[in-house]
């Protein structure tokens, strides 16, 4: 005779199957539609690079700006306003709109927190702190001077989160990491406020940086970039497995082999590469990391290996769109990218949270 299972075994089973990311998609269907769908989205970044490369509050025939950017002419000064203002600007918005989607993802992945973002960690506060010292204190006042400040700050806030939310008993839950963060995120911002009070020539400073823009970093600011974002590129392809099994639960990843404190130890250092470099280059550029995965998953599923690199593209598409959005509404003025990105995304977020699919992480 064959057996038939108790009904909370079949219920057990059902449910350890439920969750497999394999078993669940988004809008698009099977590897080779996602690919496409990817191809797709690729061009739709390919055409915002060019949109933000010739649009600008000087109008440049796009014909001198294709000439500015594969045969510039020094003595032009249409080529000069591409090749120094518009190309690393451009080029920035590529790198840290990656970064910040990239990293929105890990970090959503490793706390299982659906409105979890860079913030979480303290990344900003710390950043911030690290550069009103840096300017209060040495007297800091160029964009490259702020990006190492405001790396080390993230850095040094990330590692003091981890610290005090693996104290005690369960170790560092992501619960813990994020109360952690939250608080620690609390104080620094108090400190930094305090210090700001009383050197009104700090704030004179600090507010270009704080507002969140990618307007005024020239080339050098991109090319400190790279190393931290190269790096962590490398470690968030090494988090898209391990990321995978954790979603059905430590204990799960753990009986498949994975070590979850590794995995969330690499997460964490992929975090604090990706968000803290692109925090201190630009300043708080809020809800990029936040609604980038979540638009990701929308669309490819919740396989990470599909979610890493789609937010690695629509993160650069959300920030040079917003970045085109600001200089056209206010021309010749500009609204700086972090406004613009606020407020598209404050709508996403109160739609997110009133959503019933948050915790299907």
């Amino acid at each position: 005779m064959t057996a038939v299972a108790a009904p909370e075994q079949r219920g057990t089973a059902r449910s350890r199957r439920a969750p497999t990311p394999s078993s669940r998609r988004g809008v698009l269907r099977g590897g080779w539609t996602r690919g496409a769908g990817l191809l797709a989205a690729l061009a739709v970044l390919v055409l915002l690079t060019f949109v933000s490369v010739a649009y600008g509050p000087r109008s440049i025939p796009l014909g001198s700006v294709w000439d500015a950017v594969w045969h510039p002419d020094p003595g032009s000064d249409a080529h000069a306003i591409v090749q120094t203002v518009r190309v690393p600007r451009t080029a920035l918005g590529l790198l840290v709109g990656a970064a910040l989607g990239v990293s929105g993802a890990v970090l959503q992945g490793i706390t299982r927190n659906p409105l979890a973002d860079p913030g979480v960690f303290g990344i900003q506060a710390g950043a911030s702190l690290a550069v009103v010292a840096g300017i209060s204190t040495l007297g800091i006042s160029t964009f490259t001077g702020y990006v190492w400040f405001g790396f080390a700050g993230a850095a040094i806030t990330t590692g003091a989160v981890l610290l005090i939310g693996s104290l005690g008993r369960g170790g560092g839950t992501p619960v813990k990491l994020a109360l952690a963060g939250a608080v620690l995120s609390t104080m620094l911002s108090a400190l930094t406020t305090a210090i700001l009070v009383l050197d009104v020539a700090t704030l004179d400073q600090f507010r270009f940086w704080v507002v969140g823009a990618l307007a005024g970093r020239d080339a050098e600011v991109a090319w400190s970039l790279l190393p931290f974002l190269a790096v962590g590129a490398l470690l968030a392809v090494a988090c898209a497995r391990p990321l995978n099994a954790l979603a059905l639960g430590e204990d799960v990843a753990t009986s498949l082999g994975q070590k979850v404190g590794r995995t969330r130890a690499l997460a964490v250092l992929t975090v604090v590469l990706l968000a803290g470099a692109a925090t201190a280059a630009c300043g708080p550029i809020a809800f990029v990391g936040l609604t980038i995965p979540h638009i990701a998953r929308g669309i490819c599923g919740p396989d990470n290996r599909w979610v890493l690199p789609w937010s690695a593209v629509l993160g650069p598409v959300l920030l040079l769109g917003a970045d085109v959005i600001g200089r056209a509404v206010a021309r010749p003025g500009e609204l700086q990218v972090g406004i613009v990105t606020a407020l598209i995304g404050a709508p996403f977020f109160v739609a997110l949270v009133r959503s019933r699919k948050l915790a299907e992480l």
